[in-house]
């Protein structure tokens, strides 16, 4: 399942652009830009700046959430809900490790392509 968590469905959406300044929609509507984006091999990963919403907080949120990547309106969707977005862990650049990772794993497992929140 780890795989699944930091791997893009499509190999293709991050071959063709930097996705760093690409808007993000939730499934419910737009959550922020893109910040950072990880290209790492073994784990990917979009830190998202949700600005005002929810009080300029990043997110970090895995790979295998995203459904789809919009390159001519640089869009990234991710398959999951703002309120679950809002509730996922807080990400912190300073204490980024394994520890984290696997925290962020856990929350954002059930939001790959195999699953879909309510």
């Amino acid at each position: 399942m780890d795989d699944i968590v930091w791997s893009y469905k499509n190999d293709d959406w991050i071959r063709q652009s930097d996705l760093v300044g690409y808007e993000v929609h939730a499934r419910d509507g737009a959550i922020g830009t893109v910040d950072e984006a990880s290209t790492e091999a073994a784990r990917r990963w979009l830190v998202v700046d949700t600005g005002f919403w929810i009080f300029g907080k990043l997110r970090l949120i895995p790979a295998g959430t995203v459904s789809g990547v919009d390159h001519e309106n640089e869009i990234v969707v991710v398959n999951m809900s703002k309120a679950a977005i809002k509730a996922a862990p807080d990400y912190d650049r300073d204490t980024w490790g394994d520890e984290a990772q696997g925290e962020h794993a856990d929350y954002y497992g059930e939001f790959t392509d195999r699953h879909v929140d309510e």
